[in-house]
């Protein structure tokens, strides 16, 4: 099987947005997602949407609000490495036929 790896980049909207509709369209194929969230740990309207969809997985590695780059500390970016171990167990364990890494390149 082929694996594919797709890019969201830019400043502003659209990157979050772009991974959960990719996540949608999955789900109604019933194929299973997990988003590890690395910016964000506030609650918001894509979580409460999502929150009894039974093929996508939520986690939030993040803080009670969305952390800008200048904001991140040494132990913010220990808590991020445990985060990557944590996510690259779900990519390796084969559960999700998708699997995203929101924000993980800031």
């Amino acid at each position: 099987m082929k694996g594919y790896v797709q890019i969201y980049t830019g400043c502003g909207k659209g990157k979050t947005t772009a991974s959960i509709g990719l996540a949608i369209r999955a789900s109604g194929s019933k194929k299973r997602t997990y988003i590890g969230q690395f910016m964000k740990g506030q609650k918001y309207g894509e979580l409460f949407a999502l929150k009894n969809n039974l093929y996508i997985d939520i986690e939030q590695f993040g803080i009670a609000k969305c952390i800008r780059k200048e904001e991140v500390t040494s132990e913010y970016i220990e808590k991020t490495k445990k985060a990557l171990e944590q996510c690259k167990g779900k990519i390796i364990n084969g559960n999700y036929d998708i699997v995203i890494l929101d924000e993980i390149i800031v």
